[in-house]
């Protein structure tokens, strides 16, 4: 019998942060994928959960490449898929380890499309997204009675966030790190630069708070930098 695959959201950083049922399954899996760049050594999303690993759990790094369109790398995509139907196959349990929520802006997305018709069994753990730790966190509610959010990627082209960011009483930016002064900027323009909050690497040992981003917006920032704002608060 083959074994089963588990997407396993683990948070945005804090270990505690993680459901029970996640930690559950990464207690019985026998082997953990834990997703790195080529840039990095490491992941992230191991540390946070390396407190709950079983001492003999297998750890295999797999390299998949920052691209818009995993169709665009499929030479990449497809040896990581061999490498996780080969230890299905050999009835091992394996789980795929990933910030946040598998389903939310993760690498897991494109994952589980290679697999979701190769006729094995997958279960999909969802995890705490950052901006709602961040929320929680800091007292910041992310939306209340008819608000409406929008949830933008800041490595979209900036015409699109400016269209969201005008349409939206409140707002999440994600992954802001390349284009923040032009996200700064535009907040600014909007009435939202006074109650942004940002917020990187939550959770983790080198989490940073950015009150002011305005003052601060021509500093180098984390790839994993979350910013909360809002044009009114009552």
């Amino acid at each position: 019998m083959s074994g089963v695959f588990y997407g396993i959201g683990v948070g945005p950083g804090d270990p505690e942060l993680l459901t029970i049922k996640a930690i559950h399954a990464i207690e019985k899996v026998d082997v953990l994928i834990a997703p790195k760049t080529e840039k990095k050594d490491g992941s992230v999303a191991l540390t946070i959960a390396r407190p709950y690993l079983k001492k003999d759990v297998e750890i295999v790094y797999q390299v998949f490449p920052m691209v818009k369109d995993f169709a665009d790398s499929t030479e990449a995509w497809e040896a990581n898929k061999s490498e996780i139907l080969a230890l299905l196959k050999a009835g091992k349990n394996v789980a795929f380890l990933t910030l946040g929520d598998p389903m939310f802006y993760s690498t897991y997305i494109y994952v589980y499309r290679l697999l979701e018709h190769e006729g094995i069994d997958i279960e999909t753990i969802p995890g705490i997204p950052a901006f709602a730790a961040i929320g929680s966190k800091l007292g910041y509610p992310i939306v209340e009675g008819n608000d409406i959010l929008s949830v933008i990627p800041a490595t979209a082209d900036m015409e699109s966030i400016r269209k969201a960011v005008a349409a939206s009483d409140n707002v999440v930016l994600m992954k802001v790190y390349k284009n923040f002064p032009e996200i700064a900027d535009l907040l600014e323009e909007n009435g939202m630069a006074e109650h942004a909050v940002m917020v990187s690497r939550c959770g983790l040992p080198d989490e940073r708070r950015i009150d002011d981003i305005s003052a601060h917006k021509n500093e180098p920032v984390n790839y994993l930098s979350t910013i909360l704002t809002r044009k009114n608060i009552g």
